[in-house]
């Protein structure tokens, strides 16, 4: 009976739509209908979790850009959350300890939490971006190499972490393997033993897209074996003291297709048991072959939930009840498209897939990267933030983890999706609408929930500059001002813009919001 009163209000509200096109109105309309009484679902208040990538420690002198104040401030700002150190390269690395660091009492750590010297902050900003070209040509031709690490390495991720105030999970080679070829755990025995020697707090994980194992490395391990690796994984975690109910999180395949989904299934039929949750990678699209406009395209942001369904259907039927993560995700696979997954434009992926995973029941999401490898980062080279941190900090204060629902009709191009609003910025009852607008026409949503209300908080994003080529620009507009940081140590003030009573909400052309309706005493969010 709800759904059919629901349909009906939408149908009303689509007629007002037609008339108002008819009159020469605005041709770019949705009517939204929320559900204020029940959370459909919670995520983990992790939800938004981001990655430092594994290629980092390809030479460990870069290690030390951690230890850069303004990364670690902007990392600070997106807590909770967690810290997923990991990539490609994570089934290359050997962990190789330095005796001299333990008899001597010197640390990384000791070092790392002292000011990183702006000389030598700069010269490794100018160092790694030569660094990511080579990687880059690495990733093309699938030559990798074995990737020596010390305890320095890990000292700079835990400070780096600890600091942060983020929860790390720290990836192990999976292709260390025996003459049966089952996992050889020898290497990540020392790697332990050295992380509880320090009492480094941390979660685990084993390989990293086990289904490409063959490409990079012309090693298969197929998902029974992969499983009963895990099994083993745990059981020596279980026989530590620091690590014995740690989270061990799973198996990280790339998005499900052909042999993926067939490794999955197979390797939960041996390895669900360990793990705490299952993981597995989604990109939209190949960074050699896409166009701006796949950045804006409805069909392409629908694709997620196909993929999303799938492993959520594979998980269910191997084990009932186990959380579904997507353990590391981004717009474009082959490291992001320059141009695009940089800019503006990658907005409308991020808070679209932020969105509808939380809709569709994946409990959290690992951002491929915070600073590091390729061109899907959240922190640039230079330590700036470009538009896809902002969205994530607005989303990280704005966004709390209870799910409602809310049904729409209209144009294709305006996306909602609505949650209780984060209780550690407003008070009980307040929602937040993420809204978008892929559209280069203005664009109204219809909101008869805010009949009542006094009080909408508007948090507008758009590129600094207008039209298409805005989309391209690395700079992003909040209610009309540039954002940026005012110092090394110090974000800006993001302030919302109180709308007048209305029962509408506008969007501008191509751009992202949060409306948060603060006294819309949502009996779901008290």
């Amino acid at each position: 009976m709800k759904s059919v009163l629901v349909l009906g209000v939408l149908f009303i509200l689509w007629l007002r739509t037609d008339r108002t096109e008819a009159a020469g109105g605005t041709q770019n309309w949705a009517a939204a209908v929320p559900r204020l009484s029940t959370v459909v679902r919670r995520v983990d208040r992790r939800f938004l979790s981001v990655a430092i990538d594994a290629g980092l420690a390809a030479e460990e002198k870069f290690m030390y850009l951690l230890s850069s104040p303004k990364l670690r401030t902007l990392a600070r700002a997106l807590t909770p959350a967690l810290l997923r150190f990991g990539g490609t390269r994570q089934d290359f690395m050997v962990f190789t300890p330095q005796k001299y660091q333990l008899d001597s009492g010197y640390t990384a750590e000791n070092t790392c939490d002292e000011k990183l010297p702006r000389w030598l902050e700069e010269k490794l900003k100018k160092d790694w971006a030569k660094q990511k070209l080579l990687m880059m040509m690495t990733d093309l031709q699938r030559k990798y190499k074995q990737i020596k690490f010390t305890e320095n390495t890990v000292d700079m991720l835990h400070s780096f972490a600890n600091y942060s105030g983020m929860e790390m999970i720290f990836g192990l080679n999976a292709l260390l393997r025996t003459a049966n070829n089952s996992w050889n755990s020898s290497n990540a025995q020392l790697l332990l033993d050295y992380c509880q020697s320090r009492n480094y707090s941390m979660s685990w994980a084993l390989g990293n897209e086990p289904n490409s194992f063959v490409k990079k490395a012309g090693i298969q391990v197929d998902g029974f074996q992969l499983g009963q690796d895990f099994i083993h994984l745990r059981e020596i975690l279980s026989k530590t003291k620091l690590y014995r109910d740690t989270g061990l999180y799973g198996p990280d395949i790339s998005q499900p297709r052909g042999r993926g989904t067939y490794l999955l299934g197979r390797f939960l039929e041996t390895g669900a048991k360990a793990l705490n949750a299952c993981t597995w990678h989604h990109y939209y699209v190949d960074s050699k072959n896409t166009s701006l406009e796949d950045f804006v395209d409805p069909d392409v942001l629908d694709s997620l939930a196909l993929k999303i369904n799938e492993v959520q259907g594979i998980v269910k039927q191997a084990s009932p009840g186990k959380r579904v993560w997507l353990g590391e995700t981004g717009s474009a696979y082959g490291g992001g498209a320059p141009g695009l997954s940089d800019t503006f434009v990658a907005g409308f992926m991020w808070l679209d897939k932020l969105g509808l995973a939380a809709k569709l029941g994946v409990d959290l999401v690992v951002r491929q990267v915070l600073f590091g490898a390729g061109y899907y980062q959240l922190i640039d080279d230079n330590l700036d933030p470009l538009p896809d941190y902002w969205l994530s900090l607005l989303y990280k204060r704005l966004v709390g983890p209870e799910v409602l629902e809310i049904k729409s009709a209209g144009s294709k191009s305006i996306r909602l999706y609505l949650h209780c609003a984060n209780r550690n910025s407003y008070r009980s009852g307040a929602v937040t609408l993420m809204s978008m607008n892929l559209s280069n026409k203005p664009a109204t949503i219809s909101f008869p929930a805010l009949a009542s209300s006094r009080t909408v908080e508007a948090f507008v994003l758009e590129s600094d500059q207008p039209g298409e080529e805005g989309l391209r620009s690395s700079l992003v507009k909040l209610n009309g001002d540039v954002l940026k940081m005012v110092d090394d140590k110090t974000l800006p003030d993001l302030h919302g813009r109180l709308l007048p009573p209305s029962e509408h909400l506008e969007l501008p052309a191509f751009s992202l919001a949060f409306f948060v309706i603060t006294d819309a005493q949502a009996a779901g969010c008290t």
